[in-house]
């Protein structure tokens, strides 16, 4: 997908007729625009077991949407819960003579719940009047059949009753693990580890069905038409009226050992010792695995739940696995929620951490190294959102987050440079921070540094260090608020401060220096250190392309010549055009021979990067000094945006629809706003171990699957991360904020036309 171009031939290039003008955002007419309308959004309500003793057995909901698990300690029922806040598993009180009674079974009948215990099976529907004596004490399966009549077994032994009469019994050979009820052919199912046979009520007959191996679990799919039957090594599925295996065992799973398996609404959903899944229309399937669905992976029963929901029961507890219908607007209204309720700390937009295995209540408000990059993001979403909507809310969060922005700037006393963050005094200690991976970097003795100092006004301190993303997420910011905000005060306020931002840096030889005097680490776009790495190396481009962006979008709100004569000499003079317009598929590892420096910044591509390139194109592009250079960077933007295609980040589209382009990976955008989790808390997530994706060879980009996996079945939802990191040991610590995540890239596709009302 990587192409590579001339620079020579592009600058002749003019822009095309049909691209979009930034000031006019409704959706070019060849660009495609998705209609919002509700799809279905999952979510889990998780309810974890009090007793951890307690085995639990099987779970069902009755007509009535009651809920009720069999365990060792009796009949448990779920307490409370809501989506990110758990609810438990308590002890049914609801009948008191139940607990009397040695349930060892449960099921359902007509959908009223039905139990076994050592002497009967019973029910406390039907006023009551269900109570099927029965001779096996060790009872612990049953299934209704016709006309109330039921098939017991203790696991060896089978009864079936029929009012308080025992019309037929029999011991087995071979281990009962489950019992089904066929109402299609008006038989019942048997499993066993390496058989499924039946038994005919009419005939009183048992009869031998499938012989097969490590049988695990089964269930009646397609109307009686199918058995589909798990393994300990994948499932398998048999027709039902011949016994006759169709196709080979199914093992591209997410995971092999099957424990249950049940067909809902015409939906095969499987149990594992890793999670659930459910297998969709298109052949694959969707992974419900770790805390971010389940209490645990060791799945133990699945069945229908009230309202339309999915019962997953674990050895941990239950996870309720729930299906909404929504529109992206719905979302984003719960996200906004989320943001404004937790997120927001002195007006900086920031995640939340010290989260206590996802428990909400200790989540705390603390600095983070990037809280000025992530306010910039929240901010765009929110001027964006305002620009749609004309919503006061939305107007009044970006004038929040521009305040906590201008306090970076002014809680010191070095003009035209900008904090990290800031905290009141005393609360985050001053400590010199070492890094040894620094030692070979070219500015000598950077390896040693304190970055938080203490503000004029002794309540409060700020951090210093500020870095090139920080300096693209400012900019992104304050030009956006400069050309759109409809205040005029504010304007003024953010081209102010966009002049002094760039005159520190164009008076400083392209630097950002720090309050110690010396340029901070990431923040140096001259010649100098911009040329000293070879082209393949990342920086080299990347640095190129936004130091451009930062001076045209400065001088074009601001008209110094200052800007545009550095832009032009960057440009023509110093080879900065060709940096930018260099291909993205030839950015990679430096030979053995390069210096040090550069090899360390050629290991691996960083998705830093990519946050830095996009997110700057919003200035790179719209404020091009002439029709050439438009034309040399739309074609630099469609160049990356196509090695980022793999990743259906609706970020990298939408900035790249900016541009007007007509493809931009719209549907792939659509998936990936709807497939963001409800749950943003980062859970412990594994999925190496799957067998239903396919991995490929160890690359440069960090790429380990062919297909970027749903973002709610990955570890990683920021955009500055890699997408197809399969892994990641989170254990609930942090809860993301939607801000940057998802509400930048809705409100952008809303600007421009792209996602309709």
């Amino acid at each position: 997908m990587l192409r590579s171009f001339s620079p020579v031939i592009l600058i002749a290039l003019c822009v095309s007729c049909s691209e979009k003008k930034l000031h006019n955002a409704p959706a070019t007419k060849k660009q495609p625009v998705y209609t919002d309308v509700p799809y279905t959004q999952d979510y889990s309500i998780k309810y974890d077991v009090q007793d951890s003793a307690a085995v639990l057995h099987r779970v069902y909901a009755d007509r009535n949407g009651v809920v009720k698990l069999l365990s060792s300690k009796g009949l448990l029922q779920p307490y409370a819960g809501e989506m990110l806040y758990p609810g438990t598993l308590v002890t049914d009180g609801t009948y008191r003579p139940m607990a009397a009674k040695k349930l060892a079974g449960i099921g359902t009948y007509q959908n009223q719940f039905v139990f076994v215990d050592d002497k009967a099976v019973l029910s406390n529907a039907w006023a009551g009047t269900l109570y099927c004596k029965h001779s096996l004490p060790g009872a612990k399966l049953l299934a209704g059949g016709a006309d109330f009549a039921f098939l017991i077994s203790d696991g060896t032994n089978l009864q079936y009753l029929k009012g308080s009469e025992v019309l037929w019994e029999q011991k087995l050979s071979e281990p009962v693990l489950d019992i089904l009820y066929d109402s299609t052919q008006q038989r019942f199912l048997l499993l066993s580890p390496q058989s499924i046979s039946t038994f005919n009520p009419a005939g009183k007959a048992l009869t031998a069905g499938f012989k097969g191996d490590s049988l695990t679990c089964f269930t009646l799919s397609k109307a009686g038409k199918e058995v589909v039957a798990g393994t300990g090594n994948g499932y398998i599925v048999i027709d039902a009226g011949n016994w006759q295996q169709k196709g080979a065992v199914n093992r591209r799973l997410p995971w092999t050992e099957i424990t249950a398996v049940t067909e809902i609404d015409g939906k095969l959903w499987f149990g594992s010792t890793r999670g659930a899944f459910r297998l969709n229309e298109d052949g694959k399937f969707s992974y419900y695995a770790s805390k971010r669905w389940l209490p645990s992976d060791q799945v133990k029963h699945i069945s229908k739940g009230p309202e339309g929901s999915v019962l997953v029961l674990t050895d941990k507890g239950l996870g309720r696995i729930c299906f909404q219908q929504m529109t992206l607007a719905q979302k984003a209204a719960f996200y906004d929620k989320q943001v404004r309720e937790r997120h927001i700390r002195y007006g900086l937009y920031c995640d939340i951490v010290t989260v206590k295995n996802g428990d909400l209540s200790t989540s705390e408000l603390a600095p983070h190294d990037s809280d000025n990059l992530w306010t910039a993001m929240y901010l765009g979403s929110q001027l964006f959102r305002y620009l749609v909507t004309r919503d006061p809310e939305a107007k009044q969060n970006v004038v929040e987050s521009f305040d906590a922005l201008e306090r970076l700037y002014t809680i010191h006393t070095f003009p035209g440079y900008f904090g990290r963050s800031f905290e009141r005094h005393g609360t985050i200690p001053f400590k010199t921070e070492f890094r040894e991976y620094l030692k070979d970097y070219w500015y000598p003795g950077y390896q040693s540094s304190v970055s938080w100092r203490q503000a004029d006004d002794p309540e409060w301190d700020w951090r210093g260090a500020s870095s090139s993303d920080q300096t693209v997420g400012q900019v992104f910011a304050l030009t956006l608020v400069a050309q759109y905000m409809d205040e005029g005060s504010l304007k003024q306020r953010a081209v102010k401060l966009l002049d002094g931002l760039l005159s520190h840096i164009v008076d400083n030889d392209l630097k950002l220096i720090d309050a110690d005097g010396r340029p901070t680490l990431w923040g140096i776009w001259n010649p100098e250190y911009v040329n000293r790495f070879p082209v393949m190396v990342g920086d080299r481009k990347l640095y190129s392309s936004n130091i451009i962006a930062f001076l045209q979008a400065a001088y074009h709100f601001t008209g110094k010549e200052k800007f545009k004569k550095t832009a032009e000499h960057l440009l023509y003079g110093k080879g900065y055009l060709q940096n930018l317009a260099h291909p993205v598929g030839e950015i990679g590892r430096t030979p053995d021979t390069a210096d040090n420096w550069s090899r360390a910044m050629s290991e691996e591509w960083n998705h830093s990067d990519d946050e830095m390139y996009f997110l700057a194109y919003w200035s790179l592009y719209p404020y091009a000094l002439n029709d050439s250079l438009k034309a040399v960077y739309k074609e630099a933007i469609r160049d990356h945006w196509e090695a980022e295609r793999p990743e259906k980040d609706a970020l990298w589209n939408f900035c790249y629809a900016m541009t007007g382009a007509d493809s931009f990976d719209l549907a792939e955008s659509i998936w990936h706003l709807k497939e963001m989790p409800l749950d943003m808390v980062e859970w412990s997530v594994n999925n190496s171990s799957r067998k239903d994706i396919n991995f490929i060879p160890d690359n440069f980009r960090g790429q380990t699957t062919e297909s970027v996996l749903p973002p709610d079945e990955r570890p990683e939802q920021k955009h500055n991360r890699n997408l197809f990191t399969p892994d990641k040991q989170n254990n609930g610590r942090t809860e993301l904020g939607a801000g940057d995540t998802w509400l930048l890239p809705y409100w952008m596709g809303r600007y421009l036309g792209v996602i309709g009302e």
